[in-house]
């Protein structure tokens, strides 16, 4: 598997200040928000986003002082996304950790959700750049929205294909989406090499997210949440669609039954998981990512060759092959 360490090479340094910057931004004098934040900056995940934004900053030219300042400000709008997600699911691990809602209450949480936004966008106004500022005010209302749908489709029980990739571009191709193309415009990059950092962030989202969708189908991986977790909220995924629009028609029916009913025991959770599985909605879905995948690399060569494009490339190729 490649190592992560290898992909940041090109961008290592720029990794230390972008830290180092992160940690600051979020000081606070008041102690239990303090507290709160120093649990979220212990508890820190493998920080994707900004090494997307710096990778593309250098593949695109130089990484600049605003490359850094935009990296902040993107993971601390996900971050503050992942808060208000927590308390909203009522999710208790994340990353193997216990939650911040968890830990505290959902009082603390949302305030310190609210919090990090806020850092955010006053980090968002210090670039100077109206163009960046409209790409993560969009960013903002597209979170949100795909939050929302995702919410609609649980609700009435929409399982349909097209629905779920609307749902998860939203929730998630966006915003990798957005990483990439800001890190482009922060190094001054055309118009091109913009467009293509941004479609190849957008394909990366895709293969991360129905990634993530994959684990929930299998208890031998160590990704910090239960397995059927998608399930047991109600979140119809990829490998299960694909299993209700193939599968044989009684077990199809078995299925819709309690999908409908939101009868999410443990022990119907574990039919639907062997439903997908036994049906072939697992290849179907590495087929989907694989073929995303192979769209985001193609892109990288309307690059100029260089390390940076070359890690790029290897965090598409992590991204896929990851194991948690």
């Amino acid at each position: 598997m490649e190592d992560l360490s290898s992909i940041q090479a090109p961008v290592a340094d720029e990794l230390i200040h972008f830290r180092e910057d992160f940690a600051a931004s979020m000081k606070s004098s008041t102690r239990r928000l303090q507290t709160s934040i120093d649990f979220l900056l212990a508890t820190s995940g493998k920080q994707i986003r900004p090494l997307l934004t710096l990778l593309a900053a250098k593949a695109c030219g130089t990484v600049t002082k605003d490359t850094v300042n935009a990296a902040v400000l993107l993971e601390l709008l996900h971050t503050a996304t992942l808060i208000h997600d927590d308390v909203v699911d009522e999710t208790k691990l994340r990353r193997g950790n216990p939650s911040l809602n968890a830990v505290f209450d959902n009082r603390i949480a949302v305030l310190t959700g609210d919090y990090v936004l806020s850092t955010a966008l006053a980090r968002a106004i210090q670039t100077g750049n109206l163009h960046i500022l409209r790409i993560v005010s969009n960013l903002g209302r597209e979170l949100s929205e795909g939050e929302i749908a995702e919410l609609e489709a649980v609700e009435e029980s929409l399982l349909d294909e097209t629905r779920y990739m609307h749902i998860i571009h939203k929730k998630t191709a966006s915003l990798l989406s957005a990483c990439a193309e800001i890190g482009a415009l922060s190094a001054g990059a055309g118009d091109e090499a913009v467009a293509v950092c941004r479609e190849f962030g957008k394909h990366l989202g895709y293969c991360f997210q129905i990634k993530d969708d994959i684990f929930d189908y299998y208890k031998d991986t160590d990704i910090g949440k239960p397995t059927g977790n998608d399930i047991r909220e109600g979140k119809v995924t990829l490998p299960l669609l694909y299993a209700l629009r193939e599968g044989e028609k009684d077990t199809v029916a078995s299925a819709l039954r309690i999908i409908r009913s939101q009868s999410f025991t443990e022990e119907n959770i574990d039919t639907l998981l062997s439903f997908a599985k036994q049906s072939g909605g697992i290849e179907y879905a590495e087929g989907k990512m694989k073929e995303h995948f192979a769209e985001a690399v193609q892109l990288l060569d309307k690059l100029p060759a260089s390390t940076a494009r070359t890690s790029l490339a290897a965090l598409a190729n992590y991204i896929v092959i990851r194991k948690k």
